[in-house]
């Protein structure tokens, strides 16, 4: 009789342990949740919305433009506090981005971005207005552009510094859907257009869920 305590005992904590692993797994290399904590993305995401990040895909499909990305802000910029961002890829690597006229133009094209927070326009809150994407890195803003700490400031992201991909807004449940990738098509045709750099190993704000 005492051993029976003890076996199923053992059962709970192998159970435990399990869980607590598949767990881990599925945080570090599928997904995880986020919440979103400032207004850059508004109206696309507001504070306090929750958003499942999708780690898993884009090791084989890579970020393209217009999605939307979690990221830890490069090291040298002061007002990270190590806090992931959120925001929205807007150049790929190559790409020739200048910022004129309240406009983006992607290789002398202006972008057309119904997403922008009502409609505000786009002006280079930094000392520079245009910018040559180097490889493996990314151009991100957001779409509330006159509030929002982007690459307009500390300059494009470097791949390696992304965590995942945005793709489902789980909370409030009135808000449930997943988050669409708009299209380009003034830039069909012009190179980069598709998607950026190969993905490693193929053949304001936001924090991590509790």
């Amino acid at each position: 009789m005492s051993k029976r305590p003890l076996g199923c005992l053992f059962e709970i904590v192998e159970t435990l342990v399990l869980t607590l692993i598949i767990f881990f797994v599925i945080q570090t290399f599928v997904a995880q949740p986020y919440r979103v904590e400032q207004v850059s993305m508004e109206r696309t995401l507001e504070p306090d919305q929750y958003v499942l990040v999708d780690k898993l895909t884009p090791r084989f499909d890579d970020y393209k433009r217009g999605d939307i990305v979690i990221f830890d802000p490069p090291s040298t910029w002061a007002g990270g506090r190590g806090t992931p961002y959120i925001k929205r890829i807007i150049g790929l690597p190559g790409d020739t981005l200048q910022i004129r006229d309240g406009l983006v133009y992607v290789n002398e094209i202006a972008l057309e971005e119904p997403y922008l927070y009502d409609g505000q326009p786009t002006v280079a809150t930094g000392g520079e207005d245009q910018w040559v994407i180097p490889p493996d890195q990314l151009f991100v803003m957001g779409d509330h552009r006159s509030d929002s700490a982007d690459s307009r400031v500390f300059g494009p992201v470097p791949r390696d510094r992304v965590i995942g991909r945005a793709w489902l807004r789980y909370f409030p449940l009135s808000t449930f859907g997943v988050l669409p990738t708009p299209t380009y098509p003034e830039l069909a045709g012009t190179p980069g257009a598709g998607a950026s750099s190969p993905a490693p190993g193929s053949p304001e704000a936001s924090t991590p869920a509790p």
